[in-house]
C-alpha cells in the first residue's frame, strides 16, 4: 500500500476535486453576476469579495489536479444545482428587494458549503484534507457574512 501525497491522489479524490472546482466556478459566476446586477454598492462589494475568494479556491484546487497529470475543469457545470440558483438569485437582484435575494443566495451558499462537508466526508484522511479544511473555513466565514446580511434585512412585522 502507498501513502497517498497531494501528487500522487487517487482518481475518487481528483474526481471530487475537479466537482469542488465546478462548484466554486459557478458560486464565483453567480457572485459576480449578481455583484454587477445588484443595485446596493455595500452588498455587491460584498458580492465581489466572495467571487475573489472563490476564484482563488478555484486556482488552488486546479493546481493540485494538475500536479497529479489531470487536466482541471475550466467551466462550472450547467447542470449543478449551484449555478440554477444563481439564474434565479440574477433575476432577483433586478428587483431591489435585498431581503429575498440574500436568502436566495444563502440557499446557494448551503450547496457549495454542502459540496465541501461531503467530500470532507469522503475523502477524510486524504493527503488534501488539510486544504479542504481550509478552504471550507473560507465557505464557511463568506456562508456566514451573507446569512447575517440576510438576517439584518429581514422585514420587521
Amino acid at each position: 500500500m502507498s501513502l497517498e501525497i497531494k501528487n500522487s491522489l487517487d482518481p475518487l479524490a481528483i474526481s471530487k476535486l475537479q466537482n469542488l472546482i465546478r462548484a466554486n466556478i459557478d458560486s464565483y459566476d453567480g457572485f459576480q453576476d449578481s455583484a454587477e446586477a445588484i443595485k446596493n454598492d455595500a452588498i455587491s462589494r460584498l458580492f465581489q469579495e466572495i467571487a475573489a475568494d472563490r476564484s482563488l479556491l478555484t486556482a488552488e484546487l486546479q493546481e493540485f489536479v494538475e500536479w497529479n497529470g489531470e487536466e482541471a475543469a475550466k467551466e462550472g457545470s450547467l447542470a449543478a444545482g449551484v449555478y440554477h440558483a444563481w439564474i434565479s438569485i440574477r433575476g432577483k437582484a433586478c428587483s431591489g428587494d435585498l431581503y429575498a435575494i440574500l436568502t436566495e443566495v444563502e440557499r446557494a451558499e448551503d450547496r457549495i458549503k454542502e459540496a465541501y462537508e461531503d467530500v470532507l466526508k469522503a475523502t477524510a484522511g486524504n493527503a488534501m484534507n488539510n486544504i479542504l479544511m481550509n478552504q471550507y473555513k473560507i465557505v464557511k466565514l463568506g456562508y456566514d457574512r451573507i446569512r447575517d446580511l440576510r438576517d439584518a434585512y429581514k422585514p420587521k412585522n
